[in-house]
């Protein structure tokens, strides 16, 4: 049926061509050039005869009409043409995309589609977002006889038309006008037509965001789609990031920082995500699932890497789950952006393996310290370790922990945690300061290093890191000043050129806006509202 609102020279170059229809992914039709047959692994020119505009008028002759978002369809199908306009609103080219309802996609996600979970699916363009939504509603609606309702805003889940297509078994399809109003048609379709299940593609805005959270709050299942890739895109997407939960900045006390080992101003959820599970599609075959999502965005927030798994489907159909380990993960961060318990991170935020290659001979044969801080900036002992490259980690329980380091203050007072780790034999190391320069002499006498080597280079990039601490510390919590209201701007300390650039990016992260002022080596960045 879409071979057949195409011009007939288009559609005869299609169907004499060598390439098999069931790969064909669109035709392209923009004026003036070339049209395009593109397929699953290849694309090819359909004519060396530029396309008219009455060969683009042909096509729209023949079609639905279209809508608002620039797309329309061919009744009870699943095809869907999409325009390109001028500035006069003439049409001049058109995507002709082939719409399939494919079987079985969702074999590899049934069980998390029957627990009565939402779920939420991310996945590049045409990764096969809409097909899997298709195929949940109709396994939803006919196999476990759900009263399922799909807002279709795009009509690409149902088709065109006022008949939907039979690919979505017994759910109810609900058609929405213009796509600014899908948030309204979600809220109808709950008060409306009593739903146990509501599928919602491409949620895209903050009011279809905060529809589907107030549909989540009243005990209705949510099937949907996002726009992003990975959980990181959605956390990053300060419009969508209430579907996850979404993120403030939090102030702690001192004491709750130093139990914490963290900075004062930390990031953490504001509330409960709005979808219980959240799967990144690659393709149908296989998926990353994250399982419980409020955990993964606590983790993501500390850097910590999240619980996940990798779900396979085998040669023979059988579906293989393997859980993803820490050391498969990159847990990317925010640019300058410091988080609770944070690991050492790369220049591009990647998590920084420590592998034995990195070690000096003497180290490489010490046993490996799982080192517990109370009272400790983690942070900074982090850094230490990795400027001293030695085989160290940072833990939370102290009943992992080979040694103790806290502070002076700490041991005098006899804190509780370190009478308990003196009865159990774990040695515990005294800090005078919480400075960078003390943990590293402390690690460098556990491992045998002599701080003399390179003590010139070592001393200038502690002044470096502990400069760039105080001005990530100052902008974050200028930042929180200006969301809470306590202030209308803030100008900061006068920093070099690559400080003012982390600046910028952590403002731009939280919505506020931020610009340069002064001359060198005053210039210094202003944030605002």
């Amino acid at each position: 049926m879409l071979l057949e609102t195409l011009p007939p020279p288009i559609r005869l170059a299609i169907e004499a061509g060598p390439d098999d229809q069931e790969d064909l992914l669109e035709v392209i039709m923009d004026l003036g050039r070339l049209p395009e047959a593109r397929y699953r692994h290849h694309e090819r020119f359909l004519s060396d005869r530029e396309v008219t505009q009455e060969e683009i008028d042909y096509v729209i002759a023949r079609i639905g009409a279209f809508g608002e978002d620039n797309r329309a369809g061919i009744p009870r199908t699943l095809h869907r043409i999409s325009a390109i306009r001028n500035r006069t609103g003439r049409v001049i080219g058109l995507t002709c995309r082939v719409g399939r309802a494919v079987f079985g996609t969702i074999v590899i996600l049934r069980d998390l589609i029957e627990s009565g979970k939402s779920v939420l699916l991310l996945g590049r363009p045409g990764v096969g977002k809409t097909t899997m939504l298709r195929e949940t509603a109709r396994v939803l609606a006919e196999d476990l006889r759900k009263r399922v309702v799909i807002v279709d805003t795009s009509n690409e889940i149902a088709g065109d038309g006022d008949i939907p297509h039979p690919g979505i078994g017994r759910a109810r399809r609900m058609q929405v006008p213009r796509p600014s109003e899908q948030h309204a048609v979600m809220i109808e379709a709950v008060e409306n037509h009593m739903p146990e299940v509501i599928v919602i593609d491409e949620i895209g805005t903050e009011l279809e965001a905060l529809a589907a959270r107030t549909i989540a709050e009243r005990g209705v299942q949510l099937i949907g789609t996002a726009h992003g890739q990975t959980l990181e895109n959605l956390l990053s997407n300060p419009t969508l990031s209430d579907l996850i939960g979404g993120i403030q900045a939090v102030t702690l006390g001192d004491e709750e920082a130093r139990r914490r080992g963290t900075q004062k101003t930390v990031l953490e959820r504001k509330a409960p995500p709005t979808f219980d599970i959240l799967v990144e599609i690659q393709n149908w075959d296989q998926v990353t699932v994250y399982p419980d999502v409020a955990s993964a965005v606590d983790n993501l927030l500390r850097a910590e890497p999240p619980r996940a798994e990798v779900r396979r489907r085998t040669a023979d159909g059988q579906i293989e789950i393997v859980p993803v380990t820490a050391d498969e993960q990159q847990i990317r961060t925010i640019p300058g952006i410091r988080r609770g318990g944070g690991r050492e991170r790369g220049e591009r935020g990647e998590r920084v393996t420590r592998t034995p290659m990195m070690l000096s001979p003497a180290q490489a044969g010490m046993a490996p310290q799982r080192i517990y801080p109370f009272g400790v900036s983690r942070d900074r002992l982090e850094r230490a370790i990795a400027t001293l490259h030695v085989p160290a980690t940072i833990v939370r329980d102290m009943g992992e922990a080979t040694m103790v380091m806290t502070l002076k203050n700490y041991y005098r007072q006899g804190a509780q945690r370190v009478r308990q780790a003196e009865e159990r034999g774990v040695p515990v190391y005294v800090l005078r300061n919480n400075t960078l320069a003390q943990m590293e002499r402390q690690l460098a006498d556990v491992f045998n290093i002599n701080l003399s080597e390179n003590g010139e280079q070592r001393s200038a990039n502690r002044n470096d890191d502990e400069s760039m601490t105080d001005a990530l510390l100052e902008v974050e919590t200028a930042i929180t000043q200006v969301l809470n209201g306590e202030r209308s701007s803030v100008e900061l300390q006068p920093q070099s050129s690559y400080v003012r650039r982390l600046q910028h990016q952590m403002a731009e992260r939280y919505n506020l806006q931020s610009e340069s002022r002064g001359r060198e080596p005053n210039r210094r960045v202003k944030i605002f509202r």
